[in-house]
């Protein structure tokens, strides 16, 4: 069932009961959407860094890799602690979890959808096959 809500001044349709709605997907794949977000969510995967230490490999400045940092926590896909004079960040598994079940949630029609394209295909080959005979 769809309802339609009001947002930002926007017409918005969602579906009732759907199942994402606590969490904020369109800022989860923005966030994902950068390069350089995901490899700051690559690096973090292996644990726990500072913003020295996440901004090493990257040939931009600390401010600009803090600017990285604060989307990625504003979506939810990491946390930051304050520890002394330190603030290392840390991935956080469950935001990125919802956005992979809602991606999921679209395997199965892209699987029938290239099921059908490879028995099409089969078909045109044995077309082809047919008429080179003749």
């Amino acid at each position: 069932m769809t309802r339609i809500e009001l947002k930002d001044n926007y017409l918005v349709m969602k579906l009732s009961g759907y199942a994402h709605d606590a969490v904020n997907l369109d800022a989860i794949f923005a966030a994902l959407a950068d390069p350089t977000r995901r490899s700051i969510l690559a690096r973090l995967a292996a644990g726990e860094a500072s913003v020295n230490e996440i901004a090493a490999p990257f040939s931009m400045s600390q401010p600009a890799v803090s600017k990285h940092l604060r989307v990625l926590e504003r979506a939810g896909l990491i946390e930051r602690d304050v520890d002394k004079q330190r603030r290392p960040a840390r991935l956080k598994a469950q935001p990125m979890a919802a956005a992979v079940n809602w991606l999921d949630e679209f395997k199965q029609f892209w699987s029938s959808s290239f099921g059908e394209l490879d028995g099409l295909l089969d078909d045109l080959k044995k077309s082809e096959t047919k008429e080179a005979r003749e």
